[in-house]
């Protein structure tokens, strides 16, 4: 099996995006939870974000949401996150907080209604000129619930028209990627739902859209990394959300609930060219960020273990045998190749790591450095009165 040493240059420069809304309040349909030290602005978001990225390297952008992120100056908000060592990333589009939007946003049947979605899609490019950013992110809510209440024939038809307009906007190094997802909260079909969908809307658009995967969008049995197999296959997987779930939608910390799964997906990522610095300005091909809610844990913390669970599963999926896996898938040995596969998930790095992040000036154990720092205990004495940012 390959050695750790042979992998490690291959950990270098990995970038996990973060989203600002994992450090404001979240919870379920039923409730959500408020925490003492929970940021009241976008500049204490990414103030947050910012200790992810201090104690453990991996985080280095802050995906932003519109309009839960509106600020007055983006240019000063980009030179703030510069200050705490942080830039701003991917920017989501929200369309499924408006009355307008109840029966759909970019595929409803008023035009102006439509036009006002596809308008706040160009207030979201406004921002991403103004931030650098590269991602424009579209998830939409669009959908029904009752057979016959829609046409869904006509409602794909006005999404490609929509999302063509959109698409016409976007700078020449910038993307806009589609999220799509099975159910909820539309529950007898939704405008995305599955990643041919997306695919087939992205495709008609050229190449600079591409499909978002979130890795808790899909139904129970459902083989994700074949889905990201077939989306490196084609040329069109732009970027992942990764969080973990049980039943549906949980955005849990990614790996908590199935990190064999979690390596299954890196290893088809790696496999298929998706990590690395494989386009011509060094950076990866894949955007790699995390769409969690951190309902019960605190949200820091949060962060922090989701990126070192990615970065232990990607070590893990680095150290495959590739040679000794296409050997043994060759001649047909089933249990041969399955055991060079297993030998790299079973393969405990945790040590490797930590000495990996001392040699690079940061923590070996950096949520126990971060527990040590007193900085939730600062945030939680300084961050009183106000009113605490949440997704709701």
């Amino acid at each position: 099996m390959t050695d750790f040493a042979a992998i490690a240059p291959l950990l270098e420069g990995q970038a996990i995006e973060l989203p600002s809304w994992a450090f404001g309040n979240s919870g379920t349909r039923f409730k959500v939870f408020g925490t003492p030290g929970t940021p009241r602005s976008v500049e204490e978001k990414i103030a947050d974000a910012a200790q992810v990225h201090q104690y453990t390297g991996l985080a280095p952008s802050v995906a932003l949401h519109i309009p839960w992120d509106l600020v007055d100056d983006y240019a000063k908000l980009r030179e703030y996150a510069a200050e705490k060592g942080v830039s701003l990333g991917t920017v989501n589009s929200n369309t499924f907080q408006d009355d307008d939007y109840k029966f759909g946003a970019l595929t409803h049947v008023d035009e102006k209604i439509r036009q006002k979605a596809i308008d706040h899609h160009f207030e979201c490019i406004d921002v991403m000129d103004a931030t650098g950013s590269q991602d424009l992110k579209i998830w939409l809510a669009d959908g029904s619930n009752y057979p016959g209440q829609a046409d869904i024939r006509g409602r794909q038809d006005r999404l490609a028209d929509s999302l063509a307009k959109i698409y016409d906007r976007i700078g020449d190094d910038q993307r806009l990627v589609l999220e799509y997802k099975f159910f909820e909260p539309a529950f007898y079909h939704t405008d995305v739902p599955d990643w041919g969908t997306s695919y087939a809307q992205v495709s008609a658009l050229g190449d600079k859209a591409m499909v978002c995967l979130d890795t808790g969008h899909h139904a129970p049995g459902t083989n994700i990394e074949f889905i990201v197999m077939q989306l490196l296959r084609l040329g069109k997987l732009g970027s992942f959300d990764f969080n973990s779930r049980f039943y549906a939608d949980d955005d849990l910390i990614v790996g908590s609930a199935d990190p064999f799964q979690l390596f299954r997906i890196i290893f088809e990522v790696v496999r298929g060219g998706g990590y690395g610095p494989a386009n011509p300005d060094g950076t990866s091909p894949v955007a790699f960020m995390l769409d969690q809610c951190h309902n019960v844990e605190d949200k820091i913390p949060g962060q922090m273990r989701s990126v070192l669970n990615v970065q232990e599963m990607t070590a893990r999926a680095l150290l495959v045998d590739r040679d000794a896996l296409s050997a043994a898938q060759a001649a047909g040995d089933v249990l041969g190749a399955h055991q060079v596969f297993m030998d790299a998930f079973y393969t405990d790095v945790r040590a490797d790591l930590a000495a990996w992040r001392e040699e690079r000036g940061l923590p070996a154990d950096p949520m126990k450095a971060y527990a040590a720092s007193g900085y939730q205990a600062e945030i939680e004495a300084a961050r009183v009165g106000g009113t605490q940012m949440s997704w709701t």
